[in-house]
């Protein structure tokens, strides 16, 4: 079968980059609790909302530039009057009320914008972060700039487009309404007007990876069950050792809080679609509709990575994804993931579908997470002919907020 799937693959002639951390895909010490009867999801606790939570249905993430050009002390000013009136919408928003501010004054533009006027908060949460720009001259930041936001190295071979990377700010809102998640990135966007702009954003569906232990595992756009070995948000031993930031840290500002990084990964579905049931399968190392390991029966049977088939071969292929991103073969590195899917019409140069994952990963440090699973990825997945890493950022989210009166990152900017 391996010799199958390398002369399908020659056949096809296809590129791409690697899907990091096990995905085709990705407040308290435990997994922020849904509120089934009300749709809410608290705002405040000791870690932001949005990253143990178990994942929504939609995701609306977009990431902002700051536009100011004064002095140190008139920036920061700025940067802290944005962040509390953003802090106010958002608890506001994920309470499903509007936008404080003048609603009904005919005289003036209202302070919502309306589009979720009557609408439940369909579980919202809304996850901020700060990019490494932000530790430039213009805040007078750089002392705090943690060691673990270094500037992600190139991960060949991806295709990095700049219009669809970075940022100084990010937003993550998720939500089971598409409207309500779109309405909480458009509305800070609005509010932000003359201190920032929205650099780039994308709208993802129907979750591609499952983070929650009573959550049925969902099905990526390639058509195989993802999340299967992802670390649940409610596991707390295994949040506290692989996703929120402890005193190892450089910058005490970090502490609850975790790291993200966001890869949008296109798959060649064309190409994908060609290929054969069984090289599916290999390239994977699961049954397709099963999700089980090629070793095992059902979907959470342990990979057994050094069984073996009849002809002698590994029965997992040495390039499998699942193989090359287990954490027993990373020296225990894991990473929490919040994938989700996308379609945004097609790609002109070629005339197919522009669509695949919005990877979304959590941890407490890249260095030894992301980027260390990517270079052993991008090195050797056989994944990498169909799909191509396009767009990126990597963003610092502080802990969360542990009643109202502060906000997001007021220990940074203190």
């Amino acid at each position: 079968m391996v010799q199958l799937r390398t002369s399908r693959r020659g056949l096809l002639a296809l590129g791409g980059a690697a899907l990091a951390g096990g995905a085709l895909a990705g407040c308290t010490d435990k997994a922020t609790p849904a509120d089934p009867s009300a749709g809410k999801v608290p705002f405040y606790g000791p870690h932001q909302a949005g990253i143990a939570t178990p994942a929504q249905a939609r995701l609306a993430f977009a990431t902002y530039d700051l536009t100011v050009d004064g002095s140190v002390e008139s920036n920061r000013a700025a940067l802290r009057t944005l962040l509390k009136t953003w802090t106010e919408a958002a608890a506001a928003m994920t309470d499903g009320r509007a936008v404080p501010g003048d609603n009904d004054k005919l005289s003036a533009p209202p302070a919502d914008t309306g589009e979720a006027y009557g609408l439940p908060p369909a579980n919202l949460t809304i996850t901020f972060g700060v990019g490494p720009s932000l530790f430039d001259g213009r805040f007078g930041l750089a002392a705090r700039r943690p060691a673990a936001l270094a500037d992600l190295p190139h991960l060949p071979p991806a295709n990095l487009d700049p219009a669809r990377s970075d940022g100084d700010l990010v937003i993550q809102a998720c939500a089971d309404d598409p409207l309500v998640a779109f309405h909480a990135i458009r509305n800070l966007a609005r509010l932000g007007r003359g201190t920032v702009v929205m650099r780039w954003s994308q709208l993802g569906f129907g979750k591609a990876t499952s983070n929650g232990a009573d959550q049925e595992t969902p099905r990526n756009l390639m058509g195989f069950k993802d999340g299967t070995r992802n670390i649940s948000g409610d596991d707390t031993g295994l949040m506290d050792q692989h996703v929120w930031v402890g005193g190892e840290t450089d910058q005490p500002w970090m502490r609850g809080g975790s790291y993200l990084v966001a890869r949008r990964i296109q798959m060649r579905i064309e190409g994908w679609d060609r290929d054969y049931l069984a090289d599916q399968q290999n390239v994977i190392g699961r049954y397709k509709y099963s999700g089980a390991p090629l070793t095992g029966s059902k979907e959470h049977d342990e990979p057994d990575f050094n069984a073996r088939n009849a002809s002698g071969e590994a029965a997992i292929p040495m390039d499998a994804h699942i193989r090359l991103a287990a954490h027993e073969n990373n020296d225990g590195v894991r990473i929490l993931r919040r994938g989700y899917s996308f379609t945004d019409g097609i790609i002109p140069a070629r005339g197919e579908l522009d669509a695949g994952l919005f990877f979304i990963a959590y941890q407490k440090d890249p260095r030894t997470q992301f980027v260390a699973l990517q270079r052993k990825l991008g090195q050797n997945d056989a994944l990498n002919e169909y799909i191509q890493h396009v767009g990126s950022g990597l963003f610092a989210c502080p802990a969360g907020l542990a009643a109202p009166g502060r906000y997001w990152a007021d220990e940074l900017l203190a």
